[in-house]
């Protein structure tokens, strides 16, 4: 069994194997413990559109303006689940939210508090875009400005979609995030490491194959058939054994 064991420690392919599994999970094992430990089920989520960036365009990203306030297109945002009682509304430096879009609750919209309404015992958050509007952040948007969403007829985005607070933005890694996303992108990747399979693992493997056949049939070619006592005498011509045989009766 030790013998066994230190075999497959040395072989290369059952050390490859165990990088690529200690890569795996590594990453979901981070994935999962951020989202336990940030307190929500989308701990980093990458920006896909530009309503949050000033000035507001239509061109926004992070290549040209990465450590601006606001946010960007491309840009990577660590969000934090949290208690909604405690997130902060006094604009403009009041608190940037990930919620669930009353209209849609599977898409994620990320936008800025601008005021709040407490309704029979229930928060709505009233939000807009940074770059949105009239009043660009950080003027006071007229009501008018604020998003359109209400929650079943009351202005604004019920707590319970509310998926946390944005306390950290990475500029550009989002953008990774974004190229899997498209159609390229994820069929792309998928395709690379198919061919890093097939160059680590597949090739290596053949060539192994090839070279103990050969092996074999050279021996196959040395090795007499006879079951007698004999004398082989033999010599190498164009790389073939010429085998001449004194056999004794």
């Amino acid at each position: 069994m030790t013998t066994t064991l230190g075999r497959l420690r040395k072989n290369e392919y059952f050390q490859t194997v165990v990088v690529i599994g200690l890569i795996v999970l590594i990453v979901f094992g981070f994935w999962y413990g951020s989202q336990a430990a940030l307190n929500t089920p989308y701990p980093a989520l990458a920006v896909v559109t530009g309503s949050m960036c000033v000035p507001y365009d239509g061109r926004c990203d992070g290549w040209f303006h990465p450590f601006d306030r606001t946010l960007h297109v491309g840009d990577l945002i660590i969000v934090q689940g949290v208690n909604t009682q405690d997130l902060n509304i006094a604009y403009p430096d009041s608190d940037i939210i990930v919620f669930q879009k009353p209209t849609d609750p599977d898409e994620l919209i990320v936008h800025r508090l601008v005021a709040k309404e407490e309704i029979n015992g229930v928060l709505y958050f009233r939000t807009k875009g940074d770059g949105n509007g009239m009043n660009k952040w950080p003027k006071t948007p007229s009501v008018s400005e604020y998003d359109p969403w209400e929650t079943e007829g009351v202005p604004g985005v019920r707590e319970d979609l509310v998926v946390g607070k944005v306390v950290m933005r990475i500029p550009w890694l989002g953008h990774v995030v974004l190229f899997m996303r498209n159609s390229v992108g994820l069929p792309l990747v998928l395709i690379l490491i198919i061919l890093l399979v097939i160059i680590e693992f597949i090739i290596p493997l053949l060539r192994k194959r090839r070279s103990k056949t050969r092996e074999n049939e050279e021996q196959m070619e040395i090795a007499p058939g006879h079951c007698r006592s004999y004398l082989v005498i033999g010599r190498i011509v164009d790389r073939r054994i010429s085998v001449r045989m004194i056999v004794h009766p």
